[in-house]
């Protein structure tokens, strides 16, 4: 069997086998890793990619990134170029356009509401007149008002479900057409623990992240005779301004003392995930749940281990 550890290649046979030369070839071409490609610093990329370490694994590829403005969509926006994909970035947010500025050629910002199917139709359009087809989708826009059971505003229900639920909907059923005419794709729904586990006061985002767990089975089962694969993504505590802004800081770095890893996840760690979900080496992977909480779901860490 193969065994990566930082960009070293190490074959064992076990029980007396021997690994083919063929192995052995196809191995190291596809998975020696430079000592540059393994560095985990961020410092001084942009949108918080980390430095080298998506190599040209999507060149050919192109992709459609809802929610790109800001946060984890414009980290996954920057990460798809960096790995050679180009990009469609979408957002209501105008600062979308200086995401896709800072990103080149490679890379177009255009509004999209992922609420309106026509918003969709010209996104999809839009990458396939620009780059000539369509591989990818990140359906990451989402929004995390307070719906409390209690005294909650049922038009911010309403609000979120529509954009977190409807929106995966919409941008599943007007992507994956383009994507089965090129012969195949992959469809990267970003959930959150709170589609496994419930969390107080946002029942809104928990029902529609729930959902977005469900809808990417239902997805899978249905896409994968066309070559598609769907795939679901749920981030824990990631220092972005989702979490920033309706807690503040203090109390959003607090939630670092909840996850067993002791800190809060980055958009870079997430980033890196959707990069393997949307390369070929996640061609076996389809209709299933990836979670990137730094233990959070695992259960109750103890306080000190001694």
């Amino acid at each position: 069997y193969i065994m990566i550890n930082r960009g070293a290649i190490s074959l064992a046979a076990g029980h007396g086998s021997r690994c083919p030369p063929e192995l052995l070839d196809a191995a190291i071409g596809r998975y020696t890793i430079t000592e540059a490609q393994t560095n985990d610093s961020t410092a001084g990329c942009p949108l918080g990619t980390r430095k080298g370490s998506q190599t040209m694994r999507l060149a050919g590829k192109t992709a459609i990134v809802s929610g790109a403005a800001r946060g984890q969509g414009a980290a996954h926006a920057a990460a798809l170029v960096r790995a050679g994909a180009t990009v469609v970035a979408g957002d209501v947010l105008d600062e979308v356009k200086e995401v896709t500025s800072e990103l080149g050629d490679a890379a177009v910002g255009t509004y999209l509401d992922v609420t309106d199917p026509s918003s969709w139709s010209a996104a999809v359009e839009l990458a396939e007149s620009r780059f000539g087809q369509l591989d990818i989708l990140v359906n990451n826009a989402g929004i995390a008002p307070f719906t409390p059971i209690i005294g909650g505003d049922i038009d911010a229900f309403d609000r979120v479900v529509a954009v977190n639920q409807r929106g995966v909907y919409l941008g599943m059923a007007a992507t994956a057409p383009s994507m089965r005419a090129s012969g195949g794709g992959s469809i990267i729904n970003i959930s959150s623990i709170d589609g496994l586990i419930g969390m107080p006061f946002v029942s809104g985002y928990v029902a529609s992240k729930f959902a977005v767990r469900g809808m990417t089975k239902v997805a899978a089962l249905e896409l994968a005779s066309h070559g598609i694969r769907v795939n679901s993504v749920h981030p824990g505590y990631i220092d972005t301004p989702m979490i920033r802004e309706p807690m503040g800081d203090a109390m959003a770095e607090s939630l670092a003392d909840q996850v067993p890893l002791g800190r809060l996840g980055t958009v870079a760690d997430i980033a890196d995930l959707v990069i393997f979900l949307a390369s070929d080496e996640s061609s076996y992977c389809t209709g299933s749940e990836f979670v990137i909480d730094g233990g959070v779901t695992a259960g109750l860490a103890p306080v000190s281990m001694g």
